[in-house]
């Protein structure tokens, strides 16, 4: 990249780095700089060299220059008449610091000679203002070496003392120099050397002079000047004639005219400064005169006495000859007084008084202020000694009032300076206090004098008091008489008056402020006799009351042709008024008479035909004041007036408001129109926009903010589109006045918006965002930022002196600062809308010849004057480039590349300002995301090899990485060019491109050596305690750093990670840095919380750690092994600490803060407890806290915490899942039990609410799918994770710890949660929403159904009222063929027919627990639903879908339960019954076939699965096996898929048979009464199977036969003996597929199945050999055909037991009604003699018969 730090500072940079602007700010750093550069100071100009030959030779000889630089930096020489070796250094720091090229496009510009040319006028310029900052280092530092606020005061004046010795010689040489120079011409430097060039060396040279003069003024003001010094600065100053006698006077123009003046005024300053007058008082005071200096050389002073005869002809002469005439008067008064004599008259002749004040008011205006208070002090004590010498009569020349006057104008512009109104003070009789003497021996006859030296003798609060009271105790009272009064009686010689009667003094009504002279008042004649009399009474008054009382004569003579004379008499008092107030606020009271009538004065003053205008603005400049500290008053007071403008209809909308219907422009307006503007004065609209602002500032309320509305459009559409057009008749009141307007709109933007209602009606912010964005306000704006650095850079070369706070310059830069700002505000707060406004249009359309305004902005890197006109510049482009649609690459055009340098060369420099810096980071951060072609260009990256296909890139040379990498070197932290901030930045942008997967970057920066390392070096600081820190974006560095590494790790596979990364998660683990943060965040959350109640001023900073860190243990949760994070006990530290900060913040009185930060960590909890579900298994009692957390977020404001609920909710069911109660621990759960039941009960009403609400508008229900991101989540929508639901889940985890349910009740008790639960149920069920709630509630419920209370309870709140009759609704109407609505896409998700399954189970449980106080209940709900439940017995064998084969096992689970109350079923639903029994019989006969038959069964999923079937909703079916598997079903793992699902599918199938045989069973006799009882009733039960032996078919017209039975217990048999073989050579067997736990089931299963089927079949069988309806032969055939069936099946048996089966777990999994059969004898059984076998032998035996 380019030179990164040159070797000679320029001058310009040191003059930055003095002034405090660049990143060297310690005192340290100062030292240094001014040590290292003394000797250029010392040097002053003629540190630059003429060219010489050596210089030339050495040039030539250094090779380290390239030869172009160095021919170009030869014409330099020869162009500038400057030494070859300083011009090479000239062009290098030029090309470093102002060259607005390439490095590239420097090669083409040397070579091409109209382009050098050029280029070697802007080095012209460079050298000269180089020149200029030269001097001006000088000067700061005699400005500012005793000054003891001045933070380098110490360095500054160090580097004084070594510059002392002979810095003037050095410096008055150089001046003498200057103005005989010869100017220079083309034939000696060039044929560049033009007439303009030669006018500009000119120009130079005056401000040169002028910077030298003022140094060596400065620099005599602190050290004494000696009698032979003054001499030859005499004799010099003669004979450059004081600035007008330059060598080439010939090349003034007009244009320079000001300069030529200030070395005039220098000139004479130096010495009068040199006579020192000052000393001279003092000496003249003690009397001892010879301690003078110039006492003791008399020499001298008759050599000046010749010289300054010769004086006289300029009237820059006359200070330096009244000094001298002092001198000479205080030092030798006996001699030469003719001399002295002369002197004195010539001076007085040029008019000296009148000529000090312009010069002060000249030297004040422009320039260094510290000159022009120096100035004042030296004319201080000149003009002191001069009243105290001689008699103010002697000093008048021409009549008394000019020289008066200027002599009092003198005085006032003397005590201007702060500090010497307060030396004035200290002796107020002394010097300069007889002029106020005077003054006030004139008062009130002349009331402009003594104002005006009082307001110019107020400079703080102290001297406010003195000049309060001092008025306040006036003595004599001045009047003038044209003829003698009648009331008055008198002396002979006419000296003393005496009054007859009292007198009022004003004429004014009766009731009126006035004053009264009483009877026998003594006056002083002073001056009598035919012209008149002036008259001196001696009378004591406030002259305030005869303020109030002027004021009010005015109001009366408004209307007449007094009024101009008043109003000269009453302007003085208003800006004593005006001073006073600004300077202390706490005289105002004192002054509210006066102040109370500005406003009649205002509105009498504007209304009359010439209103004077002047008095108008000092009465609108008070109200300024007044209105800064109660704009309240001020506001109500003046709407009355008319003065400002207003609405005549009230304003209602915005179109209204900018078209400026029914507004009038009130007296101001009218003034502008038809005063101001044809004058070119701008008094009043000066003080009226102050005003306005002012009272913008002063948060009034909204109406009084309404009212301001028609005043903020005049400025709107009638100034701030205009202002630049009108007519001006002084320099710089434009700038002025477009800076206040942007002055008031940057107030209004800035208005919080509490101060702004947000009403329909326009307020002053959403006026002002309108009118910028869409009418010619907005371009006016546009314009202003237009400006351009050119521009700006050429006023500020035009000023005097760049040191001035208010030159135009400096104003210039402050208008286009507030543009920016205003732009930027108007675009982050103008309403979204669809449309581009005509401003942003404005911003971003692209003009030819590359004039768009984004060139503008970006040119203003270029300014080096003020860093925060570039800063405010590329944030309002960051801006741009954020919100608007274009690409900036595209707008810099051809000036990409070298805007791109110079950003970088800002951003590279050591000395630049660090909020520049910052600045260009975050721009680029934003460029990441926003402008691809932008930041490509910065990234510069290089392909390797320069092949094209290659993918591994490079950094280019001027790649902003480079920086970026420097900034994050753990090297570098802490140095001064590295703060914080910085540093934060540039990690901020390293995020981004993570963040934005800018992969060509990225893979750059991984392989760069260290670059892991310090990027974690954050990481391992250590942070000040939350309460303490100063720094806050040390946070959201570590956060940065965090998220980096947590993206790096999520998107590249652990494999590939780099080394050095993952040593540095190694070295973070060892270091214990997880336990570290862990702690850390969880102080920063406690803060937050604590802190809630003023609020914690770095929350943003404060959050993003946390979301960081979040972020983090959420990937350690996945890539704990990447992370090092597998250290249990460190796991179960951080998770406590999780819920710790959980607790902290949502367990405080809530805040926004506190609830941002507690939805954060409740999320990242839940997280956690899925992931560490061992860790958390080990935790201490987590459901302590969870509970306390949860009844603080049941408190809290809803609407926010909708969500953290869902979460808390969430997280307690995962603790109760993982946990249990945690050994017992029931203390909590009445309470928990109370909150949770309350909310169910809340939300269910809510619920019911809101759907019926929903059925009203007849919304549908709402997809589950839905992708309703934006709007903000209902309050009540059903949803899976939604509040609702998770309650009602807890609340079931909760009643299944709480097994013997007595809590549960009494909470039941207190809160009616059962009763809304079942009406919202109802309402569900019935208009088909809230599935997932009717989901979770009937889980519910189906829990409480397992204990008998819970079952009373749920039975007794009408639970079969709600289910039974809604619950057809459900699958009614949703298909149209009886197989179809029984298949689904999934069983697991949540879907109606589910909800039909869970109503299923609930009956079952209800019944199997209550029995028969439920039977009714129960028989009504088979009534109702008996065609869904035969539709269902019969769709298995159509069906095979796991959902279908799911509602057949809740369904036949159900029926056995009813099988079990046979009789009061045949009681009330006999068809039914019957109807069941056959199904039953058919689903058994089904189930066996399926099962024999794998490979049918295989092929009916497998068609099903595939597109053999027409698509439909038959064919969708679910694969999903019962233990998913990891690996992805493709290839060689699709069979096993397969058979898996043929697995789950053949468990079911076996399920719905075991419980369809155990249902039979209760349709058929009980085997032992049947056995034994001979007369039983056997009309009582049916036959149930047909009298045949065929294997069952697959067909529905095949009836159920014994055969049926037989094969069933075959299958079983088979399965049994299929699961015993270890190892099948062929397909799958079922052990690979299923764990042993499933397997041993399946074997008790099948136990089962077989011993219900023998004890059917037997029944079955004894039914019929007793039944005497059936022929004797069919008897004969079933007793043969199951005797053999049943001893092969015995035998296999036997076989089979005795290598050891479980027995059937009959009696455990289905009470039966029946005790099981006896076995014969009591003892163990032995083996092969399992009761069940027993029984089928003497069933066989008793066939065999």
């Amino acid at each position: 990249m380019a030179e990164s730090e040159m070797s000679v500072r320029s001058c310009r940079e040191l003059w930055t780095i003095l002034l405090g602007r660049s990143a060297l700010r310690e005192p340290a750093q100062i030292e240094a700089e001014l040590d290292r550069h003394w000797d250029r100071l010392h040097q002053g100009l003629s540190y630059y060299k003429p060219p010489s030959s050596s210089s030339a030779g050495k040039v030539k000889e250094n090779k380290e220059v390239a030869q172009p630089l160095k021919d170009f930096g030869l014409r330099i020489s020869k162009l500038l008449g400057l030494d070859e070796q300083q011009s090479v250094q000239l062009l290098q720091c030029y090309l470093q610091e102002d060259y607005r090229g390439t490095r590239d496009s420097l090669k083409v510009v040397l070579k091409d000679e109209r382009q050098s040319q050029a280029l070697l006028l802007k080095i012209a310029d460079y050298y000269y203002d180089e020149r200029m900052c030269l001097l001006r280092c000088v000067l700061l530092l005699l400005t500012y070496f005793q000054d003891e606020r001045h933070p380098y005061r110490a360095e500054y004046c160090n580097c004084v003392n070594k510059l002392e010795k002979d810095l003037v010689s050095n410096y008055q040489s150089q001046f003498e120099k200057l103005f005989k120079a010869e100017a220079p011409t083309w034939e000696t430097h060039g044929n560049l050397m033009t007439e303009r060039q030669v006018s500009l060396w000119f120009l130079q040279c005056l401000r040169e002079q002028s910077l030298l003069l003022e140094i060596i003024f400065l620099y005599y003001a602190y050290f004494e000047m000696s009698p032979s010094d003054l001499l030859s600065f005499t004799k010099m100053f003669k004979e450059e004639g004081f600035g007008l006698r330059q060598t080439n006077r010939h090349l003034v123009d007009r244009s320079m005219d000001a300069l030529v003046e200030r070395i005039g005024y220098l000139s004479s300053l130096i010495l009068v400064e040199g006579m020192d007058i000052d000393f001279l008082h003092k000496c003249a005071l003690e009397d001892c005169t010879e301690q003078h200096q110039f006492s003791s050389s008399p020499d001298v002073i008759k050599e000046m006495d010749q010289l300054l005869l010769t004086f006289g002809d300029i009237p820059h002469h006359g200070p330096v000859l009244l000094a001298w005439v002092l001198l000479r008067h205080t030092l030798r008064p006996d001699e030469s007084s003719p001399v002295i004599r002369r002197i004195g008259n010539t001076a007085l002749q040029l008019g000296v008084f009148k000529y000090i004040s312009t010069m002060l008011k000249g030297l004040g205006v422009s320039g260094n202020n510290c000159t022009a208070s120096t100035a004042k002090m030296c004319i201080y004590g000149l003009l002191s000694f001069v009243v105290t010498s001689f008699e103010e009569e002697s000093l008048q020349t021409d009549g008394v009032v000019t020289q008066g006057s200027h002599l009092i104008d003198a005085a006032c512009e003397v005590l201007s300076a702060p500090s010497l109104a307060e030396v004035f003070w200290e002796m107020p009789n002394m010097g300069l206090g007889m002029i106020l003497d005077s003054a006030v021996g004139m008062f009130p006859h002349k009331i402009g004098p003594l104002l005006q030296l009082l307001t110019a003798l107020l400079s703080n609060k102290l001297t406010v008091k003195k000049v309060y009271n001092f008025l306040d105790k006036m003595s004599f009272y001045t009047q003038v008489y044209k003829h003698k009064p009648n009331d008055i009686i008198s002396k002979d010689d006419e000296t003393l008056w005496r009054r007859q009667t009292p007198k009022l003094l004003y004429p004014l009504s009766t009731g009126q402020t006035n004053l009264w002279m009483p009877q026998g008042v003594l006056g002083q004649v002073v001056i009598g006799g035919e012209q008149g009399y002036v008259v001196r009474w001696d009378y004591s008054y406030s002259s305030w009351t005869l303020f109030t009382c002027e004021v009010e004569m005015l109001l009366h003579v408004v209307s007449t042709a007094d009024v101009l004379a008043h109003c000269a008499r009453v302007k003085p008092i208003l800006d004593l008024v005006h001073k006073i107030i600004s300077t202390d606020w706490t005289v105002s009271d004192c002054l509210l008479p006066l102040t109370s009538r500005i406003y009649m004065l205002l509105q009498r003053l504007t209304s009359v035909i010439n209103p004077p205008v002047d008095v108008i603005a000092s009465c609108v400049n008070c109200l300024s004041v007044l209105a800064a500290r109660m704009p309240g008053k001020v506001w109500s007071s003046l709407h009355h007036t008319g003065f400002l403008p207003f609405a005549s209809n009230p304003l209602t909308s915005m179109a209204q408001c900018v078209s400026a219907e029914g507004m009038k422009a009130g007296n101001y307006g009218n003034l502008l129109v038809q005063i101001e503007q044809p004058r070119g004065e701008y008094a009043v609209t000066i003080a009226f926009l102050r005003l306005i602002t002012t009272l913008v500032k002063g948060q009034l309320g909204s109406t009084q903010n309404k009212g301001l509305i028609p005043c903020v459009l005049l400025v709107l559409k009638e100034m701030l589109p205009t202002y630049h057009k009108w007519r001006y008749n002084t320099y710089g009141v434009r700038e002025r006045i477009g800076c206040l307007i942007l002055e008031l709109i940057h107030a209004i933007l800035n208005l919080s918006p509490e101060g702004e209602d947000q009403g329909s009606t326009p307020t002053l912010q959403s006026l002002c965002i309108y009118s910028l964005a869409n009418t010619e306000a907005g371009q006016a704006v546009v314009n202003i930022m237009g400006v351009g650095v050119d521009t700006i850079d050429v006023v500020l070369a035009a000023q005097p002196s760049s040191c001035g706070s208010e030159g135009p310059g400096q104003i210039l830069i402050q208008t286009v600062k507030l543009a920016f700002s205003v732009t930027n505000n108007v675009i982050r707060l103008k309403p979204p809308s669809d449309v581009v406004s005509p401003l942003e249009q404005a911003l971003t359309q692209h003009g030819g010849h590359g004039n768009n305004l984004i060139v503008v902005l970006a040119k203003y890197i270029y300014h080096k004057h003020d860093p925060a006109l570039p800063r405010l510049a590329i944030q309002l482009l960051k801006r741009l480039a954020t919100v608007a649609p274009m690409s900036v690459y595209a707008c810099l055009g051809n000036d990409a590349a070298a805007i791109r340098d110079a950003f970088l060369t800002r951003l590279q420099s050591k000395t630049e300002d660090m909020r520049i810096k910052v600045m260009i980071l975050e721009f680029l951060t934003v460029a990441v995301e926003t402008q691809p072609g932008l930041i490509e260009l910065f990234l510069n990256l290089e392909t390797k090899d320069g092949s094209e296909g290659s993918k591994e890139f490079l950094l280019g040379e001027w790649s902003c990485l480079h920086v970026v990498l420097d900034l994050i070197d753990s090297k570098q932290q802490g140095k001064y060019w590295c703060p914080p901030l910085l540093h934060r930045a540039a990690l901020a942008f390293l995020l981004a491109l993570w963040q934005d997967r800018r992969d060509s970057a990225i893979s750059v920066l991984r392989k760069k050596e260290r670059f892991w390392e310090n990027l974690t070096t954050p990481l391992f600081g250590t942070l000040t305690p939350p309460s303490d820190t100063t720094e806050p974006c040390v946070l959201e560095t570590c956060a940065f750093v965090m998220k980096i590494i947590g993206l790096e790790i999520y998107y590249v596979v652990s494999g590939s990670l780099e080394q050095s990364l993952k040593d540095g998660l190694q070295k973070f683990s060892n270091a214990r840095r997880y336990e570290y943060w862990s702690q850390y965040v969880k102080s920063l959350v406690c803060h937050v919380a604590e802190m809630e109640e003023e609020g914690i001023c770095y929350f943003p900073e404060t959050q993003m750690l946390i979301s960081a860190w979040r972020m983090l243990l959420i990937l350690s949760t996945s890539h704990s092994d990447v992370m090092q994070l597998t250290d249990d006990s460190t796991k179960l530290k951080l998770f406590m600490d999780v819920l710790d900060e959980t607790k902290a913040a949502l367990t405080t009185p809530m805040s926004v803060p506190c609830l941002r930060i507690g939805s954060m960590m409740a999320t990242l909890l839940l997280i956690l407890l899925k992931q560490w579900r061992s860790v958390v298994a080990t935790a201490p009692d987590i459901l302590s806290p969870l509970s306390l957390i949860l009844e603080s977020v049941l408190q809290a404001d809803q609407q926010m915490m909708e969500r953290t609920k869902a979460k808390i909710f969430s997280a307690l069911i995962s603790v109760l899942q993982i946990q249990g109660l945690n050994g017992g621990d029931i203390s909590q759960l009445p309470q928990l039990l109370l909150s949770v039941c309350e909310t169910v009960k809340d939300e269910a009403l809510a619920l019911i609410d809101n759907t019926r609400h929903m059925s009203q508008t007849g919304e549908t229900a709402e997809d589950e799918d839905s992708m309703e991101t934006e709007s903000p989540r209902g309050p009540r929508k059903d949803q899976r994770d939604g509040v609702c639901v998770l309650a009602l889940h807890l609340a079931k985890e909760l009643c299944r710890t709480d097994e013997d349910g007595e809590h549960w009740v009494s909470v039941m008790r207190k809160v009616p949660v059962l009763p809304s639960v079942l009406s919202a149920v109802e309402l569900s069920l019935r208009s088909k929403h809230n599935l997932y709630f009717t989901e979770a509630a009937l889980h519910l419920l189906l829990t409480l159904a397992r204990t008998p209370q819970g079952a009373a309870a749920v039975a007794g709140a009408g639970v079969i009222q709600t289910i039974c009759l809604p619950l057809l609704s459900v699958y009614e109407g949703s298909s149209n063929g009886a197989s179809q609505s029984f298949s689904r896409k999934s069983q697991d998700s949540a879907c109606w027919p589910g909800v039909y399954r869970l109503c299923m189970s609930l009956m079952e449980s209800l019944l199997k627990t209550l029995r028969y106080n439920f039977i009714n209940e129960a028989l009504d709900f088979v009534g109702v639903h008996q065609e869904r439940i035969l539709q269902c017995l019969n769709a298995v064998r159509t069906v095979q879908s796991l959902a279908c084969l799911d509602e057949a096992d809740h369904t036949v689970g159900f029926l056995l339960q009813l099988s079990s109350f046979c009789k009061e079923w045949q009681f009330h639903l006999p068809k039914l019954l019957r109807d069941v029994q056959v199904n039953l019989c058919y689903l058994c006969q089904t189930c066996t076939y399926l099962l024999h038959s794998k490979k049918m069964l295989h092929h009916y999923l497998q068609a099903k699965n595939g597109e053999a079937l027409p698509p439909g909703p038959l064919s969708r079916t679910q694969r999903a096996p019962q233990t998913p598997s990891k690996e992805a079903v493709g290839g060689g793992e699709r069979e096993e898929a397969e058979q898996k699902a043929l697995l789950a599918v053949q468990c079911s199938l076996l399920k719905i048979l075991s419980k369809t045989l155990a249902t039979l069973q209760h349709f058929t006799p009980d085997c032992c009464q049947i056995l034994l009882d001979q007369s039983m009733d056997l009309a009582e039960y049916r036959t149930l199977f047909v009298l045949s032996f065929t294997t069952p078919a697959f067909d529905p017209d095949v009836a159920p036969s014994f055969g049926t039975l037989l094969a069933t217990i075959n299958v079983a048999l088979s399965m049994l003996s299929e699961m015993e073989k270890k190892k099948e050579p062929v397909s799958l067997s079922i052990t690979s597929l299923a764990s042993s736990e499933e397997i041993q089931a399946l074997k008790s299963l099948l136990m089962f199945t077989m011993e219900n089927c023998f004890y059917v079949l037997i029944s079955q069988a004894v039914r019929c050999l007793k039944d005497p309806s059936i022929l004797p032969r069919d008897k004969q055939r079933l007793k043969q055909e199951l005797s053999s069936e049943l001893s092969t099946l015995l035998s296999s048996l036997s076989r089979h037991f005795r290598r050891g089966s479980p027995s059937s777990p009959a009696s455990g999994i289905l009470p039966s009604t029946q005790s099981k059969p006896p076995t014969p004898g009591s003892k163990a059984s032995h083996e092969g003699q399992e009761p069940f076998i027993q029984l089928v032998q003497a069933f066989v035996r008793l066939v065999q018969r």
